[in-house]
């Protein structure tokens, strides 16, 4: 072996590993979120998420798609895909704010939500996101309660409220289970057949509402 083979050659540095076309994060963040590509858009909201394990490629792909997630050009049906479906505070805070009810909607039933974030969501201007966050488990018993107390809160979101702590959520704090469905109770908007049920709820003070 020649004294040139045995000669250790200078390690190649991260800078030139990366391939010709590459491009820094922030570079590509602002292209997505300004881009009017519908097709490169819709690529990047459906390709699927790197392995946890490449964490470097992984962070990545979760920062670029809050740019997707926030660009008006990504189809609507993209944008929905991305709000039912995405883990990522960063992506659902982005899609809260969408235009599209439709996609605030999904946010709202997300159930990796940030229980602040479904907790805006309860006060939404659109009546059916706000309905859907009522009824996301991530909801706090606070925005239960002042949604059942709510009466531009639809017949059915009612019936699904009036129902915690006795057929659903079973483990739920008794005391605010009984106040929600107390609300409930005494809303305008609940149907007289969820008044008649709650008029037989296990909680007297319930029952006593709903018998008013």
């Amino acid at each position: 072996m020649s004294e040139e083979d045995q000669t250790t050659k200078p390690a190649q540095s991260a800078e030139d590993a990366l391939p010709d076309d590459f491009e820094p994060l922030t570079v590509t963040y602002e292209r997505l979120r300004h881009s009017t590509d519908v097709e490169e858009l819709s690529r990047f909201a459906r390709t699927p998420l790197p392995d946890r394990a490449d964490q470097a490629a992984f962070s990545r792909a979760t920062a670029l798609l809050e740019a997707v997630a926030g660009n008006a050009h990504t189809p609507v049906e993209d944008r929905v895909f991305l709000a039912e479906t995405m883990p990522f505070p960063n992506v659902l805070v982005k899609l809260s704010g969408d235009p599209e009810a439709s996609v605030r909607k999904a946010v709202a039933g997300n159930e990796a939500d940030k229980n602040w974030l479904v907790g805006l969501l309860t006060k939404d201007a659109d009546p059916e996101v706000r309905d859907t966050a009522l009824l996301n488990p991530r909801t706090s018993w606070k925005m239960r309660l002042e949604g059942a107390q709510n009466p531009d809160v639809d017949a059915a979101t009612l019936d699904a409220l009036s129902r915690l702590g006795v057929e659903t959520e079973q483990n739920a704090p008794a005391v605010l289970a009984s106040m929600v469905r107390r609300a409930v109770a005494g809303n305008p908007n609940v149907s007289p057949e969820t008044k008649a049920r709650l008029a037989r709820d296990p909680s007297g003070e319930v029952a006593r509402r709903a018998a008013e």
